[in-house]
Protein backbone atom coordinates (compact mmCIF):
# COMPACT_ATOMS: atom_id res chain seq x y z
CA UNK A 1 0.00 0.00 0.00
CA UNK A 2 1.27 3.46 -0.87
CA UNK A 3 -0.14 6.88 0.04
CA UNK A 4 -1.09 7.38 -3.62
CA UNK A 5 -2.97 4.07 -3.88
CA UNK A 6 -4.60 4.70 -0.54
CA UNK A 7 -5.92 8.04 -1.82
CA UNK A 8 -7.60 6.23 -4.72
CA UNK A 9 -9.56 4.02 -2.30
CA UNK A 10 -10.47 6.96 -0.10
CA UNK A 11 -11.49 9.28 -2.94
CA UNK A 12 -13.40 6.77 -5.05
CA UNK A 13 -14.65 3.89 -2.89
CA UNK A 14 -15.20 5.76 0.38
CA UNK A 15 -15.84 9.42 -0.39
CA UNK A 16 -17.62 8.65 -3.63
CA UNK A 17 -20.32 6.65 -1.87
CA UNK A 18 -20.56 8.87 1.22
CA UNK A 19 -20.87 11.99 -0.95
CA UNK A 20 -23.53 10.28 -3.07
CA UNK A 21 -25.65 9.98 0.07
CA UNK A 22 -24.92 13.51 1.27
CA UNK A 23 -25.71 15.06 -2.11
CA UNK A 24 -28.71 12.80 -2.69
CA UNK A 25 -30.49 13.44 0.60
CA UNK A 26 -32.45 16.37 -0.82
CA UNK A 27 -33.40 14.40 -3.94
CA UNK A 28 -34.50 11.01 -2.60
CA UNK A 29 -38.17 10.54 -1.80
CA UNK A 30 -39.46 10.42 1.75
CA UNK A 31 -39.03 6.83 3.02
CA UNK A 32 -36.65 6.20 0.11
CA UNK A 33 -33.35 4.39 0.53
CA UNK A 34 -29.68 4.34 -0.29
CA UNK A 35 -27.76 1.11 -0.80
CA UNK A 36 -23.96 1.27 -0.75
CA UNK A 37 -21.56 -1.49 -1.78
CA UNK A 38 -18.47 -2.83 -0.04
CA UNK A 39 -17.06 -6.35 -0.23
CA UNK A 40 -15.69 -9.35 1.58
CA UNK A 41 -12.19 -7.90 1.98
CA UNK A 42 -13.30 -5.86 5.00
CA UNK A 43 -13.92 -9.15 6.83
CA UNK A 44 -11.55 -11.53 5.06
CA UNK A 45 -8.37 -9.79 3.85
CA UNK A 46 -6.51 -10.51 0.63
CA UNK A 47 -2.94 -9.66 -0.31
CA UNK A 48 -2.75 -6.12 -1.63
CA UNK A 49 -6.23 -5.27 -0.41
CA UNK A 50 -5.55 -3.24 2.76
CA UNK A 51 -6.64 0.10 1.37
CA UNK A 52 -9.84 -1.24 -0.15
CA UNK A 53 -10.62 -3.13 3.06
CA UNK A 54 -10.15 0.06 5.07
CA UNK A 55 -12.52 1.97 2.78
CA UNK A 56 -15.09 -0.82 2.96
CA UNK A 57 -14.93 -0.91 6.76
CA UNK A 58 -15.43 2.86 6.87
CA UNK A 59 -18.47 2.58 4.61
CA UNK A 60 -19.94 -0.08 6.89
CA UNK A 61 -19.43 2.23 9.90
CA UNK A 62 -20.92 5.17 7.99
CA UNK A 63 -24.03 3.18 7.06
CA UNK A 64 -24.58 2.01 10.62
CA UNK A 65 -24.18 5.46 12.15
CA UNK A 66 -25.89 7.45 9.37
CA UNK A 67 -29.00 5.28 9.69
CA UNK A 68 -29.91 6.94 12.98
CA UNK A 69 -29.54 10.42 11.46
CA UNK A 70 -31.45 9.97 8.20
CA UNK A 71 -34.37 12.40 7.86
CA UNK A 72 -37.88 11.74 6.53
CA UNK A 73 -37.77 7.98 7.09
CA UNK A 74 -34.95 7.49 4.59
CA UNK A 75 -33.10 4.20 5.03
CA UNK A 76 -29.49 3.30 4.28
CA UNK A 77 -27.91 -0.15 3.97
CA UNK A 78 -24.77 -1.78 2.63
CA UNK A 79 -24.30 -4.83 0.42
CA UNK A 80 -21.04 -6.74 0.93
CA UNK A 81 -20.58 -9.56 -1.57
CA UNK A 82 -17.87 -12.15 -1.98
CA UNK A 83 -16.23 -12.44 -5.39
CA UNK A 84 -18.93 -13.08 -7.99
CA UNK A 85 -19.05 -16.39 -9.80
CA UNK A 86 -19.54 -14.52 -13.06
CA UNK A 87 -16.27 -12.60 -12.65
CA UNK A 88 -14.21 -15.32 -10.97
CA UNK A 89 -12.26 -16.11 -14.15
CA UNK A 90 -10.87 -12.57 -14.18
CA UNK A 91 -10.61 -11.83 -10.43
CA UNK A 92 -10.34 -15.32 -8.93
CA UNK A 93 -6.53 -15.24 -8.78
CA UNK A 94 -6.78 -12.34 -6.30
CA UNK A 95 -9.10 -14.39 -4.06
CA UNK A 96 -7.45 -17.80 -3.58
CA UNK A 97 -9.62 -20.22 -1.64
CA UNK A 98 -12.69 -17.96 -1.72
CA UNK A 99 -15.96 -19.53 -2.84
CA UNK A 100 -17.54 -17.30 -5.49
CA UNK A 101 -21.23 -16.43 -5.13
CA UNK A 102 -23.75 -16.15 -7.96
CA UNK A 103 -24.77 -12.61 -8.87
CA UNK A 104 -28.41 -13.64 -8.39
CA UNK A 105 -27.79 -13.93 -4.61
CA UNK A 106 -26.25 -10.45 -4.59
CA UNK A 107 -29.22 -9.08 -6.55
CA UNK A 108 -31.58 -10.46 -3.91
CA UNK A 109 -29.65 -8.61 -1.22
CA UNK A 110 -30.04 -5.37 -3.17
CA UNK A 111 -33.77 -6.04 -3.45
CA UNK A 112 -33.99 -6.68 0.29
CA UNK A 113 -32.15 -3.43 0.96
CA UNK A 114 -34.35 -1.35 -1.36
CA UNK A 115 -37.74 -2.94 -0.71
CA UNK A 116 -37.30 -4.10 2.89
CA UNK A 117 -37.83 -2.20 6.13
CA UNK A 118 -34.39 -2.44 7.75
CA UNK A 119 -31.84 0.34 7.94
CA UNK A 120 -28.22 0.57 9.02
CA UNK A 121 -27.58 -3.03 7.95
CA UNK A 122 -24.74 -4.69 6.12
CA UNK A 123 -25.99 -7.64 4.10
CA UNK A 124 -23.08 -10.04 3.65
CA UNK A 125 -23.19 -12.50 0.79
CA UNK A 126 -20.20 -14.73 1.61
Amino acid sequence: MTPENNEISIESKLKGQVNLVLLGLNHVNDKGSFTLTTGITMDDPIAGGSSAAMACGAIRAFVQSAAVEMPRGIRINNISPNILRESSEKYGPFFPGFEPVPSQRVALAFRKSVEGAQTGQTYTIY
